[in-house]
């Protein structure tokens, strides 16, 4: 596996979505979204709000430049939603975001969040069985969003694969602890490309330490 350094270089020149911009919050420009707060991130005046990278897989991989694919409006299924940290700020900016969550208590959170997010479809469901929401959620998804911290992880994103648009995207953070936490990371994430191979074309990778340590951000689309 080797680690795409051209994505750190493109940093803040990369295109954004339409509905995510950089603003500034305490004196640092930084990327956000207009809607309702969620975690206790910074808000400015104008409903702006600060998007954490520290705390956001998706949003350390737009920091760093990667070629998302994303443009605003896509629809989106949104595995390992947890609280809503994440998925509320693509919610902010996508279409309909279906956000699958398998443990209970941040399903609540995440309800909250979808209070006053009209687009946004909380569904306590695990996302290793992706036959048990097929029947919710819309085929032809534009974008995949995956923060799994499982083992399989790879399998998971195949699995899932059936919900994606021929020219859709997968956005992966591959957690190499959550898959063995005794093996090398790189190691790790040569074994989980090597896996989504077939189903995927892998179009960029790029290591996410800068915020997320062993974490391996992934862009690919369905073969």
């Amino acid at each position: 596996m080797s680690d795409d350094s051209s994505a750190a270089d493109a940093g803040a020149d990369a295109d954004l979505p339409d509905g995510v911009e950089r603003r500034t919050f305490g004196g640092r420009e930084r990327l956000s979204t207009e809607g309702a707060q969620v975690y206790g991130e910074p808000v400015d005046a104008d409903g702006w709000r600060a998007w954490d990278a520290g705390r956001s897989k998706l949003g350390a991989m737009l920091e760093l430049g990667m070629d998302t694919g994303l443009v605003g409006g896509e629809s989106v299924l949104y595995l390992g939603a947890a609280s809503g940290t994440t998925v509320s700020h693509v919610a902010d900016f996508a279409g309909p975001t279906y956000a699958v969550e398998f443990a209970p208590r941040p399903v609540r959170d995440l309800v909250g969040v979808a209070e006053d997010r009209d687009n946004l479809f909380p569904l306590l469901k695990d996302a290793r069985d992706p036959e048990s929401y097929a029947h919710v959620v819309e085929s032809g998804i534009d974008c995949l969003v995956m923060d799994v911290a499982t083992r399989g992880q790879a399998t998971v994103a195949v699995r899932n694969r059936q919900f994606l648009a021929d020219d859709g995207r997968l956005l992966m953070a591959v957690k190499a602890r959550s898959e063995d936490v005794t093996a090398d990371p790189d190691d790790v994430f040569d074994g989980v490309l090597a896996e989504l191979d077939s189903a995927y074309e892998l179009l960029e990778t790029a290591r996410l330490d800068r915020f997320h340590a062993d974490h391996l951000g992934i862009v690919a689309r369905p073969k």
